[in-house]
């Protein structure tokens, strides 16, 4: 005795080796015995042989012709196999037949809806063509998608696929065709996904990669028909007879913040901050101000930088030389016998840059110590550097123990990368550094004096954070500080300037917090300020593996920090080096470099070498 029975969703054949009641003992035709419920079994036969009976219901399941066996039933009446498959063959169906019947319908779910072992429901009409429709369009895209991996292989990407990046790259909906076919050429090739566009020439190469993924996630392109609103009439404001200057790297095209310094009398020297004022350029509410509220700041990375503002605004309102440009000034009254600052002015005017002054130059030539020196301005950059010694002093810095920092530069060119280490501290960093304390520090006491609400830099028991609230910043050894001198690159700087404005003009100020307003941009700004600067340390440590490849050194010396990891001599660069575990930090070691990804970013290598040990150098 034979039987044809359902297992786990599959339709088998098995002679009988036992039975009883319940259950039954077979053996499949490749040798196999089970233990069946009786229940499972949908007909019994005994010839032909189990084995026998599949290939031949097989091959006649494949000549049925579903849509008949569908057209011969009752609509949304269930029936059974046997006596559909006498329907269909004109008479009592052999064990071939109904095997053949059975599997068919088992096969066809979109004209045949199961309801249970060995009986259908025929699909309503409508479904059938619905799901017939479905069927046809997956047998398409299935073509459209062995097209494409075709194409893929020959180093070509389908147009339809192109239109879905960077969303792909990004952000993928993994349900699509687009990235199943993506999917299916990454494994055909044996490259990531990105990997595959660079060849394909869909990305140009690993460095896109990754400033494209930030883009995506935190930069959109600037609104279609963006209107530039922007005032371009600024002559009714004052006109400063000040002849200024500007102290910016090589590459600054956001130049937020100029000097002066001219003899007011005798006995008193008048200095001038000068901000730049987009702030009176646009005001809020205008698209101009949504793209930066929605922007939040510049990033910055190396060899490129993505701009809070648009180039035209940044055209417009940026410190160049040799015009006259609208600035909100803080001119302090200096006094020459001790640089005591005696008085304050804050005012909206114009003021004349006569020169946009370049660090790698200045660097080169400016030398504080010495009372003349080759360059024009060399007279007015000391006196601003003794200034900014005695405002360092007031705020107790000139106390503090001096710390050791690492800063380095780097100049991209073509893809080609120089990475150099600039001391931190140096004359004309201490200069600008105190000069901006100074006006952001000023501005913050006339906001919260006037209670004009403003975006605070607040540091309290070692937390630093923004806050509406004027509470003092012990860091700096301020009262109150305000971020206001960069309008041009931070938005929190844009808003304060847009308080001052209204403060110094006598108008209402245009935020308030009455209704969390300025709290929640704080929060935003904190939250987006903390991603962006995270990005460029890792596009730091992206170019430094390009250095890597590119000068290829094969060995570093570095200094262990903990846990086996060590930051190098040469580069902004941590890895964790293979043998120096247990190395102590300050050990300074020499490590063999074994391999480099500038996709996920990782440097495998390992000690070749412990130096003498490097006293005082503490983690950062």
């Amino acid at each position: 005795m034979n039987v044809f029975y359902e297992e786990e969703g599959s339709l088998k054949a098995a002679s009988v080796m036992a039975e009883s009641a319940q259950s039954l003992q077979v053996e499949t035709p490749h040798g196999k015995r089970s233990k069946i419920r009786s229940s499972a079994v949908l007909f019994r036969f005994e010839r032909p042989a189990a084995g026998e009976l599949m290939q031949a219901a097989q091959k006649l399941a494949d000549g049925l012709d579903v849509e008949l066996l569908w057209s011969a039933c009752t609509p949304e009446q269930e029936v059974g196999f046997e006596s559909l498959a006498e329907t269909y063959v004109g008479h009592r169906p052999s064990p071939e037949e109904l095997a053949a019947v059975l599997l068919r319908l088992q096969a066809a779910p979109v004209y045949f809806y199961r309801k249970g072992r060995g009986r259908f429901r025929p699909a309503p009409e409508a479904n059938v063509q619905a799901a017939l429709a479905g069927l046809e369009k997956k047998r398409q895209l299935e073509v459209r998608k062995q097209e494409a991996l075709a194409a893929i292989r020959s180093g070509q990407l389908p147009e339809w696929i192109v239109e879905g990046l960077p969303a792909l790259l990004y952000h993928p909906d993994k349900n699509t065709w687009a990235y199943k076919t993506l999917e299916a050429a990454s494994a055909d090739q044996h490259q990531t996904i990105p990997q595959l566009l660079v060849r394909c020439g869909a990305l140009r190469d690993s460095r896109a990669w990754h400033e494209g993924r930030f883009q995506f996630e935190y930069f959109g392109p600037l609104p279609a028909g963006l209107r530039h609103d922007l005032r371009e009439d600024f002559s009714t404001l004052p006109l400063s007879p000040v002849r200024a200057f500007s102290i910016d790297d090589a590459f600054t095209t956001e130049i937020d913040d100029a000097f002066s310094v001219t003899e007011r009398d005798e006995a008193h020297w008048e200095v001038g901050i000068h901000i730049a004022a987009p702030g009176l350029g646009f005001a809020p509410g205008s698209p101009l101000q949504a793209v930066a509220d929605a922007r939040l700041s510049t990033v910055y990375m190396p060899g490129s930088k993505i701009a809070m503002l648009p180039d035209q605004v940044i055209a417009a309102h940026t410190l160049q030389e040799g015009r006259a440009n609208p600035v909100l000034s803080l001119l302090l009254t200096v006094r020459k016998q001790d640089l005591a600052v005696v008085a304050r002015d804050s005012r909206m005017e114009r003021v004349v840059v006569a020169q946009n002054l370049r660090l790698h130059v200045l660097e080169t030539c400016f030398d504080p110590e010495q009372e003349a020196g080759p360059h024009e301005f060399h007279a007015p950059l000391r006196l601003l550097w003794q200034l900014a010694q005695q405002l360092a002093r007031l705020r107790g810095v000139g106390e503090r123990p001096p710390q050791r920092f690492r800063d380095f530069t780097f100049v991209v060119e073509n893809d080609h990368v120089t990475i150099t280490e600039r001391a931190r501290g140096a004359p004309l960093d201490m200069l600008v550094a105190e000069l901006m304390i100074e006006v952001n520090a000023s501005w913050a006491r006339m906001l919260a004096a006037a209670g004009v609400p403003a975006l605070y830099r607040t540091q309290v028991n070692g937390k630093t954070r923004l806050s509406v609230d004027p509470a003092p910043h012990e860091g700096l050894g301020v009262a109150q500080y305000v971020w206001s001198s960069s309008p041009l690159r931070r938005y929190v700087d844009l808003v304060n300037q847009w308080q001052m404005i209204s403060l110094l003009t006598g108008q209402p100020a245009p935020f308030s917090d009455q209704k969390g307003e300025l709290t929640a941009l704080a929060l935003r700004f904190e939250t987006a300020y903390d991603a962006y600067a995270e990005f460029q340390r890792n596009m730091e440590r992206y170019w430094s593996l390009r250095w890597l490849q590119q000068e290829r050194p094969g060995t570093c010396d570095a200094v262990m920090l903990r846990d086996g990891v060590a930051r190098f001599d040469c580069l902004p660069l941590t890895a964790k080096v293979q043998g120096a575990a247990q190395l102590l930090p300050g050990t300074r070691i020499r490590v063999q470099l074994d391999r480099l990804d500038e996709w996920d970013m990782t440097v495998v290598c390992h000690l070749i070498e412990i130096l003498e040990p490097l006293a005082g150098v503490s983690e950062p």
